[in-house]
């Protein structure tokens, strides 16, 4: 069974690379985010012919994710429980479902902006809310992953220049505490391997040549539970979806399980 998780940066820009993307790879469940598109107008039509069901939360202009399965989809949950919203509003940011043998979830945390902005603030409360959320599936014998991308690098490894970040968002000790309190719930982190390069980052801005140049980031994760991790066989990130004109800044980050 393949599985991936794919910040596509909007359905609408890069639904041509997202449908040449599914018939080429033989993933079998996709968790996308930064859907950026209204639920009504999702592309459902175009993935049922390549065989694909789709659950979404979505409302348009920003956010938004959703699970692609051609291997089932069930007892779908959208949002969040326990969120905490933002500025008074619930935002689209996970959605979960059962894809044959298989729970995921699809989540896109908040960016956080900076640190002494109240954005930063919402980031940490939803990871509480994220960390109460999955507990249980956490601790539980059927395999579960939480995919998606998660706006924090584990470690100064995971960016191409800690300097480069220092007093920013996405590598605070309190955004990195956060992510060690969601695995202590009882999940792993699934490190893909490189393509290219000997770190696997997963998404690099558009400015600055930073693809090419490789000033990267691994924000993109997948977070398993005991019987997800040991049903890993391979992992890697996606480098070949990132290049090229009109791609996302993130790469998908595949893995492969013998479940």
């Amino acid at each position: 069974m393949r599985i991936a998780t794919w910040n596509v940066n909007s359905i609408t820009a890069r639904l041509p690379r997202l449908l040449a993307w599914l018939e080429s790879s033989g993933t079998d469940v996709l968790c996308l985010q930064e859907a950026k598109i209204a639920e009504e107008q999702f592309p459902f039509d175009q993935l049922r012919e390549l065989g694909y069901e789709a659950a979404v939360h979505a409302t348009g202009r920003w956010n938004g994710v959703a699970v692609l399965s051609r291997v089932g989809l069930e007892d779908v949950v959208k949002g969040l429980p326990g969120d905490p919203g933002y500025d008074g509003v619930t935002e689209p940011r996970a959605i979960s479902a059962t894809c044959g043998p298989v729970r995921v979830w699809s989540v896109y945390v908040p960016n956080g902006r900076e640190v002494d902005h109240p954005h930063y603030a919402y980031k940490l409360q939803w990871f509480e809310a994220l960390k109460a959320a999955v507990q249980g599936d956490a601790q539980g014998n059927r395999p579960f992953a939480v995919l998606g991308d998660y706006n924090v690098a584990p470690t100064d490894d995971d960016v191409f220049d800690p300097a480069a970040f220092a007093g920013s968002t996405h590598v605070t000790p309190a955004e990195r505490t956060a992510l060690a309190e969601l695995r202590a719930a009882g999940l792993n982190d699934v490190v893909p391997r490189p393509l290219k390069y000997d770190r696997p980052f997963t998404y690099w801005d558009y400015r600055q040549l930073c693809f090419p140049k490789n000033r990267g980031m691994r924000i993109d994760l997948v977070y398993g539970n005991a019987p997800f991790a040991e049903a890993v066989k391979d992992a890697y990130v996606d480098r070949e979806e990132r290049k090229g004109k009109g791609a996302s800044d993130h790469a998908p980050v595949v893995v492969d399980l013998d479940v």
